[in-house]
């Protein structure tokens, strides 16, 4: 059967079985090519796809703008150059497959093999940037990746896809190392795919359904969960410094990264400051009246940000509600109590929208945090702002999340920009958000290790017990 083009996909051509089939084969023949490469010939190969992506970032982060309405173009831009040079600068060199690690004094030796055929599931939010870090990660380590898109980001997926496919061909490596799921994505056929017997691993990102859907599919899967991170702004904080990294991180892509801000958490005694402070870089506080007009025009029946709304500026989401705000205001900022915490100011919110409590002590304030987490964000990031390094300890130790940030960002710094976190766009929650893992995902999790393990000198024969041996 002929292969489905991208021309095809674009005319709406159904996904039969056969088309699976011929995707896995393929995908498998091209991973076992892959090989015979030496580690500095794939690292090369790495580099090379990086560099490609990097050069049409702005146009490609200029496409999901246009195909998906989320988003600003700049910040995008920056993302997809992250996901390609600095992913590719994290895994170049190190050691890929083979033998890698010897302990000599417990007799093992560590070798890996790749798993094999890779599902790579990719966000409506991030869809260039999750599907050049993955492609990276897959090639790094000796797998094949078959990429299902996002519908509302088919096109600009595909054309990522065909992006890594010519260098591929340049370079004389099998270009089905990276295909992309022909037809229209849809939710059936990326089940079916993900089920097929000739794939090995689902690497999922997305949404909360999406990730159930990949756990719940036979195969081994890697999924992430949802983020709603607390920001936990202490009585000792830098205040202008903390206003800054909010605001900026808030604001970065209209707040699409499931790591950025998305609730404030700010000890009463420096409430005043902070908001003269985070006013001073671009955010607007919202009074309750402005509040009250927001929950009513922004949020669904389901108490969820509306879809149309998510990764829209802060002036849009001002518009939609009906509030004035300056030109230049790049977050909305709504003070609420406490007492709605669990309402829809309490949740993820994929926008530049911020909701504010206050507190009084640190007691409360964890307490705060570890509630605003139940609401869909355990396992992902939690941030604080303070100068206490007990403080800052203190709060790591009370947060069921997978990263605490300290000082920093939360859309930079949950995603390894600008600390020593792996460079990575599909973040684990480990079992706080009912994930396989708490590390931010590179090429080692798609490795199989192997062990050889010899007899250490003190080993007892099989079948003897110390006992024995002394007797």
């Amino acid at each position: 059967m002929p292969r489905v083009s991208i021309t095809d996909r674009e005319a709406g051509h159904p996904v039969c079985q056969q088309d699976l089939d011929r995707l896995t084969v393929d995908a498998a023949a091209a991973q076992h090519a892959l090989l015979a490469w030496a580690e500095d010939e794939v690292d090369a190969l790495v580099g090379q796809v990086a560099g490609r992506i990097a050069e049409h970032a702005e146009e490609l982060a200029r496409a999901t703008v246009e195909e998906t309405g989320i988003g600003n173009v700049a910040d995008k831009a920056s993302k997809n150059r992250f996901a390609s040079l600095d992913v590719a600068a994290s895994v170049i060199g190190r050691p890929g497959v083979g033998a890698f690690e010897a302990d000599r004094t417990r007799g093992i030796l560590r070798i890996a093999d790749p798993v094999g055929v890779v599902v790579g599931l990719m966000p409506v939010t991030n869809p260039v940037a999750t599907t050049v870090f993955k492609a990276l990660i897959c090639i790094k380590s000796r797998n094949s990746l078959i990429v299902s898109g996002h519908r509302a980001a088919g096109q600009v997926t595909a054309r990522t896809v065909e992006h890594v496919r010519g260098v591929l061909r340049r370079h004389g490596a099998p270009e089905d190392l990276v295909q992309v799921l022909p037809g229209p994505p849809d939710r059936a056929t990326t089940a079916r795919l993900m089920a097929h017997p000739g794939v090995d691993l689902v690497l999922a990102t997305g949404g909360p359904a999406l990730v159930r859907a990949a756990y719940s599919s036979g195969t081994p899967a890697i999924g992430v969960g949802a983020g709603n991170a607390p920001v936990w702004i202490a009585p000792d904080a830098d205040l202008a410094r903390a206003a800054a990294l909010v605001v900026a991180g808030k604001a970065f892509d209209h707040g699409v990264i499931c790591g950025s801000e998305n609730n404030l958490v700010v000890d009463r005694e420096v409430r005043s400051d902070l908001l003269r402070a985070i006013a001073r870089e671009g955010a607007h506080v919202l009074d309750a009246g402005e509040c009250r007009r927001l929950r009513r025009q922004v949020f669904d029946r389901d108490g969820r940000l509306a879809s149309v709304l998510v990764g829209r500026s802060a002036r849009a989401l001002a518009r939609s509600a009906g509030i004035t705000v300056p030109p230049d205001t790049r977050v909305l900022v709504a003070p609420v109590p406490t007492s709605d915490a669990a309402g829809p100011l309490g949740h993820e919110k994929l926008a530049p929208l911020l909701s504010l409590f206050t507190v009084d002590g640190d007691a409360e304030a964890m307490t705060l945090c570890r509630r605003l987490l139940s609401n869909g964000g355990r396992g992902h990031t939690a941030i604080v702002h303070s100068e206490d390094p007990v403080r800052q300890a203190a709060f790591g130790r009370a947060m069921p999340t997978s990263r605490t940030l300290v000082n920093s960002s939360g859309a930079s710094g949950c995603i390894g920009m600008g600390n020593g976190l792996s460079p990575s766009l599909t973040l684990g929650c480990g079992t706080f958000g009912n994930t396989s893992t708490t590390d931010n995902i590179t090429y080692t999790h798609l490795l199989n290790v192997k062990r050889l393990v010899r007899p250490t000198p003190s080993a007892s024969p099989a079948g003897s017990s110390s006992a024995t041996v002394r007797a």
